[in-house]
């Protein structure tokens, strides 16, 4: 009887855990959660690695979030080739599917070579923006397009610098410096074509 309700206790002990501790589904926030536990569980290993793989962490931050927005980019670019009234968004479009594509291939190569996880999927966030753009028709599509190409590529020209001034690991902020003239590029495209809009 003791040994029933005790393994009875411990049955539902364990159901409420697993039932309040639910797997986290954000692929972003999987990613970041999965980097952060093997650098500490690296530097609790090795105590004298412990300051490069606490650098570290602020580049696989850095990663997680580009692969992230690099896969809305080339979702929102493709929906924008489909989606567009103006032939410059389309064109716009498109182009951010190859760039951004090319892109994404030359970090998960080099996240590869760091260990980096990154997400397989989008984060709630960017698939939600997407979700909402799905939504919008015509010249209303156009616009609230190339607004959320501009916003983002604002954050991410911030984000690049960011990495190539003051990333940790070499190689990361090398890709970072030699990627930053396209993202700029992108920026002041989605600008001139924002302009061109109103």
């Amino acid at each position: 009887m003791k040994t029933s309700l005790l393994t009875f206790l411990l049955l539902g002990i364990t159901v409420l855990f697993s039932c309040s501790n639910g797997a986290e589904k954000d692929a972003k926030k999987v990613a970041d959660s999965t980097n952060t536990a093997r650098i500490d569980s690296a530097k609790t290993a090795d105590t004298l690695a412990s300051n490069n793989l606490a650098d570290m962490k602020q580049d696989a931050n850095f990663a997680v979030a580009i692969a992230d927005g690099g896969m809305l980019e080339i979702a929102l670019g493709k929906l924008a080739e489909k989606n567009a009234m103006s032939s410059a968004v389309k064109k716009f479009g498109r182009q951010m599917v190859t760039d951004h594509t090319k892109a994404g291939d030359q970090l998960k190569k080099l996240a590869a070579g760091k260990n980096i996880d990154l997400p397989k999927e989008m984060s709630e966030k960017c698939q939600k923006v997407k979700t909402d753009l799905e939504e919008k028709k015509g010249k209303d599509f156009d616009k609230a397009y190339i607004d959320q190409m501009v916003k983002d590529h604002k954050d991410v020209v911030d984000e690049f610098k960011k990495e190539s001034e003051k990333g940790n690991d070499a190689q990361m902020s090398a890709w970072a410096k030699a990627t930053l003239p396209t993202i700029e590029h992108h920026l002041m495209m989605a600008e001139d074509i924002q302009k061109n809009l109103k």
